[in-house]
């Protein structure tokens, strides 16, 4: 037979000491199982272990007290129910689409990136100060009235012109001088994209086609200054040529050509009419081929003769030599 546990019970003067059941064990242990359990919920719920990411920092808040010290990344045991607030400590951007005035009164509309960080000796203050939604509450804000402000004080040629370097260089450090005592940097803010209001791109668009036809047109008369000066110097070489040339000829060449021209007539197989002079230098002269009237050949190699002065030329019934 098993052992029986006992329990003492009070009746009065009297103890009665009776048999404990299994039951009353089984209800205690279940009641020890559930608080156990009740115990792992509540330490669980508070969420005793967190991870923050590389390049993060995280500020605690237990119930409004802020610790002055913050979370480096890696896994961490915190206080039970304390929040925990991340920031991001990696260059960041923000794109936004921005309708800004120009000081001719213009409305343009312009792209902007902000390239932005957060000191990390700053996480808590920042929190304090503005919280974890410090873009929407700060950053945003002055960046639109910063952009707006520098825009309309210049022209709307500066947007797209050289001069857009300057104005990224106004923007950051303006932005800067604004939120580096909350903790934020601007690296850099960039003008990525400009519109033009229609009637504004036109007159641009003409002024340029202007501009080259000007500078076409400068071109053609260029090219033209350049060619008269071209046929100038080719004008006075061909002077200068005729001018060493004629100096070069002489009578005695003339003379010596003449001789050969005859020559070459009287070698020629072509019919011909030749009148030569009875001067000492005569030179020949062609009258035509002798194919249609006698007559006329014997008319005109008169006619040539007399007017070379050379009548004696004549010793047949034309009064010309032929060959």
């Amino acid at each position: 037979m098993k052992p029986h546990a006992f329990q003492s019970v009070d009746d009065g003067e009297m103890k009665i000491r009776r048999p404990m059941h299994r039951n009353d064990v089984s209800a205690s242990f279940l009641v020890a199982i559930i608080a156990v359990a009740v115990l792992a919920i509540f330490v669980l719920a508070g969420q005793p272990i967190v991870s923050i990411p590389a390049g993060h920092l995280a500020v605690v808040d237990f119930f409004g007290y802020v610790p002055k010290d913050t979370i480096s990344s890696g896994l961490h045991l915190k206080t039970l129910y304390a929040g925990v607030h991340t920031f991001s400590l990696k260059t960041q951007l923000m794109e936004l689409t921005l309708n800004v005035p120009t000081n001719e009164g213009l409305i343009v509309e312009l792209d902007v990136s902000i390239l932005h960080r957060i000191d990390a000796s700053m996480v808590r203050n920042l929190y304090l100060t503005v919280g974890s939604n410090y873009k929407e509450v700060v950053l945003l804000p002055e960046v639109t009235s910063t952009v707006r402000s520098l825009t309309a004080s210049v022209a709307s040629k500066a947007l797209y012109s050289a001069s857009r370097d300057e104005l990224s260089a106004g923007i950051k450090d303006h932005l800067n001088g604004k939120l580096s005592g909350r903790g934020i940097e601007i690296e850099q803010a960039l003008l990525r994209k400009v519109v033009l209001p229609k009637l504004v791109t036109n007159a641009i668009e003409q002024k340029l086609m202007a501009e080259q036809d000007s500078q076409r047109m400068e071109f053609v008369l260029t090219k033209e200054r350049q060619e008269a000066e071209r046929k100038r110097i080719e004008a006075k070489g061909i002077a200068d040529f005729q001018n060493i040339v004629s100096q070069g000829i002489s009578d005695a060449l003339l003379e010596w050509k003449g001789i050969e021209a005859t020559e070459r007539l009287a070698n020629s197989p072509n019919a011909k009419v030749v009148v030569v002079g009875n001067t000492k230098n005569g030179l020949p002269l062609i009258l035509g081929d002798g194919s249609s009237n006698p007559n006329a050949h014997s008319s005109n190699a008169k006619h040539g003769a007399y007017a070379n002065g050379n009548v004696d030329a004549f010793r047949s019934e034309g009064g010309a030599d032929t060959a």
